[in-house]
């Protein structure tokens, strides 16, 4: 029952076929392969900042970096306030034990 069960390889189903063999090609030099034709490059459309567009990136920006930093100010917060309370809870338990031991 303790023993560790060790998995035992499944046998392989179907016919195994080896790989294949690649043949070399030999080359013959001959005319070069004309280059290509240039593409053209895709015409991107640039982004125009216009100052309503700036002020709603700023906002958005300062709305992201308070929620994100409050939500870390309340898991600190949280750290902080459980790790006091189990400060307080280890005095109170030595205290306990500490009387009890006085009293036998």
């Amino acid at each position: 029952m303790f023993q560790p069960k060790i998995p035992t390889m499944p046998q392989p189903s179907g016919l195994v076929t080896p790989p294949a063999v690649v043949q070399p090609t030999t080359i013959t030099p001959g005319t070069p392969a004309p280059a290509p034709a240039a593409a053209p490059e895709p015409s991107r459309p640039v982004v125009q900042l216009t100052p309503g567009t700036a002020v709603a990136l700023v906002g958005a920006g300062t709305a992201v970096v308070l929620v994100v930093g409050t939500a870390l100010v309340s898991l600190l917060l949280a750290v902080a306030v459980t790790s006091a309370s189990v400060a307080v809870c280890a005095v109170v338990l030595r205290s306990l034990i500490a009387s009890n031991a006085k009293r036998h």
